[in-house]
């Protein structure tokens, strides 16, 4: 038993009186008086040694003055795409571009640096709270075995024990006071819990902006790979060959074609390009916020473009895979049946997906929304598109139903944490953090880098 609970133990005597009390109240509330010592002095003495107000106002300036020379890249960049294209202006533009992207790395490692700091502050409060909240828990403990021995004690008892009674009344305040010392014991436990609570919320908020900060430094060293390629290709071209150059640069228009030519089989809309989807994923993506690229993403292992939207309640389906058999009984059935009487459709014979784990299937269109949840969001959708009803099975109202659910999962914040669990929660509700689930997050994440990198060739970033 630790030694303030040996302390504790011992209930101050009647012939200790009021300085016996005063030590009891100072036995009492040590481990709260060490935890205040803790937090508000020592905490910042570790702070200290990890981030000194010094080095992080010398990371911030860092930080501003490169962020400063991005945006006079960032100018340059622009200024010179406004000139005759030429081998001499695409160099230029490449050595800016190279600028831009390094500075961006060293912008994002000294941001990487000042949550260091910040994480292992964190981590220490978080260590003497739960530290503080055992030790409060243990006092609480001997607390409420006094209460109950003093519950069991006969007031009878009291006054017969007693010599005189100031010694009955000194008995009686002890006992009150290990009564108020519960309560407060309750309460520090409390506050020292939600305490935890909030630092703990603000480590994972820190751990992923260091998460996304290394994954920019990722994407801006392969820009820098590409980049340092193709000015490699352009400088071997000869200054005297502007012809060639410019042959080149007509290859690069026809992988711009090529690219914006590959099809996308979305069922039900005919075939699309990928210029065509890209701009439907932009279009919507601009009145949500969510980047075009990982909302084709989605799309893409949701249902391959539209390609797979589901292989039960198909015309000739046994009946263990019609649509009332595969789908949850309470909960999308009678939405199913709304939905489809709305737009017309017959049920039977529209696909949709089958059970996959064990669950249920029903999953409607190129988004695979099931039908309780896209009931949620189709006057959402027609307020966007215009399509009044919304039709799970149209393109645009499919990819408009993804970008606004992505969205309300914390998509439209564009960093690699919160794409990468907005599409969590897209796939696996609220069991998103479960490890066996995070296949599905990573395959997203790296589906929208792909397309990310073509998008940057159509766009000639």
């Amino acid at each position: 038993m630790p030694n303030n609970l040996k302390i504790l133990s011992q209930t101050p005597s009647r012939s200790e009186g009021v300085f016996g009390i005063l030590h009891f109240m100072i036995i009492r509330f040590q481990p709260i008086l060490i935890a205040i010592f803790f937090v508000v002095l020592l905490t910042p003495s570790l702070s200290k040694a990890q981030l000194t107000p010094e080095r992080k106002a010398q990371l911030e300036a860092e930080l501003v003055k490169v962020e400063k020379e991005i945006e006079q890249n960032k100018a340059l960049v622009a200024k010179k795409s406004q000139e005759t294209a030429s081998i001499s202006r695409d160099v230029a533009i490449l050595n800016a571009k190279l600028s831009q992207a390094r500075l961006s790395i060293k912008a994002k490692k000294l941001e990487i640096q000042r949550l260091g700091g910040d994480i292992n502050k964190k981590k220490a409060v978080i260590t003497s709270l739960d530290e503080q909240i055992e030790e409060d828990k243990l006092s609480l403990a001997e607390l409420l075995r006094k209460t109950r021995k003093i519950d069991e004690t006969d007031v009878t008892e009291i006054v017969l024990s007693n010599d005189s009674l100031s010694d009955i009344f000194t008995d009686l305040d002890s006992f009150s006071f290990i009564q108020q010392a519960t309560h407060q014991s309750f309460a520090n436990i409390r506050l020292n819990q939600n305490t935890v609570t909030k630092e703990k919320i603000g480590l994972e908020s820190r751990r992923n902006s260091e998460i996304d900060a290394q994954k920019a430094i990722e994407k801006e060293e392969r820009n820098i790979a590409s980049l340092e390629a193709e000015k490699k290709r352009i400088l071997s071209i000869s200054k005297t060959e502007e012809s060639a150059y410019r042959s080149a640069l007509a290859d690069r228009e026809a992988e711009r074609a090529r690219i914006r030519s590959a099809l996308f089989n979305l069922r039900d809309s005919g075939p699309i390009q990928f210029g065509q989807a890209l701009d439907i994923a932009t279009q919507v993506g601009k009145m949500t916020g969510v980047r075009p690229a990982f909302i084709l993403a989605i799309i893409t292992q949701e249902s391959n473009l539209g390609a797979n939207v589901g292989t039960c309640n198909r015309p000739g389906d046994p009946p263990e895979k019609h649509w009332t058999a595969v789908m949850h009984p309470t909960r999308d059935l009678e939405p199913f049946k709304a939905i489809t009487s709305e737009l017309g459709i017959n049920p039977e014979g529209q696909p949709v997906s089958c059970p996959y784990g064990g669950g249920y299937g029903g999953a409607m269109g190129p988004s695979q929304f099931i039908p309780s949840t896209w009931v949620m969001y189709k006057d959402k959708v027609a307020n966007i598109t215009g399509n009044h009803p919304a039709n799970p099975w149209v393109t645009k109202d499919a990819f408009t139903a993804t970008s606004l659910l992505v969205r309300d999962l914390g998509a439209s914040a564009q960093t690699y944490t919160g794409e990468r669990t907005a599409a969590l929660r897209y796939y696996a509700g609220g069991n998103w953090a479960n490890p066996k689930n995070a296949f599905y997050g990573d395959s997203v994440m790296r589906i929208a880098t792909n397309y990310q990198n073509q998008i940057d060739i159509l766009q000639n970033n």
